[in-house]
């Protein structure tokens, strides 16, 4: 018995020595995933707000399809690219993300909820014409304004 204890006291004592550097690099990821994330919606974004500008011709089975891939990454399970402390207070350049963040994550959620509305309703109205186009894309940059404005700091 005392060396099944001295066994799991030896892995939880390797564990912790091994955790810490795991955890930096497991952080690391998470910001790395989420701004993969953020640049394939600006990605999508900067077509369908092209098309909306009228500085690109609307197209649309490419305004739909760049809708779909917003609602898809939308509706992605993101939980595990927001860390606790993965904020630009504890990482400096790596993110621009606020801690307020993780401390007021309700509001957090409802914004995206509506983000989420916002992206239902683009694709809906997205392929059936420009003006369908315009009708959609301005709540859904109110959406990602009221989630930017407070919770990512500025350019350095």
């Amino acid at each position: 018995m005392q060396q099944i204890l001295r066994g799991i006291a030896f892995a939880v004592v390797a564990l912790a020595v091994l955790t810490g550097p795991a955890q930096a690099a497991d952080m690391d990821k998470a910001v790395a995933a989420r701004q993969a994330v953020m640049k394939l919606r600006s990605f999508y974004l900067g077509q369908i707000g092209a098309m909306a500008k009228a500085k690109m011709p609307y197209d649309a089975k490419k305004a739909q399809g760049a809708a779909n891939s917003l609602l898809a990454l939308e509706s992605l399970d993101s939980s595990a690219m927001w860390v606790p402390g993965s904020g630009a207070d504890k990482l400096g350049d790596k993110t621009r993300a606020k801690p307020e963040i993780w401390s007021t994550y309700p509001d957090v959620a409802t914004k995206a909820k509506a983000l989420k509305s916002a992206l239902a309703n683009l694709v809906k109205v997205a392929g059936t014409g420009l003006d369908g186009l315009r009708s959609g894309i301005g709540d859904v940059g109110k959406s990602c304004g009221g989630c930017h404005k407070p919770f990512r700091t500025d350019k350095k």
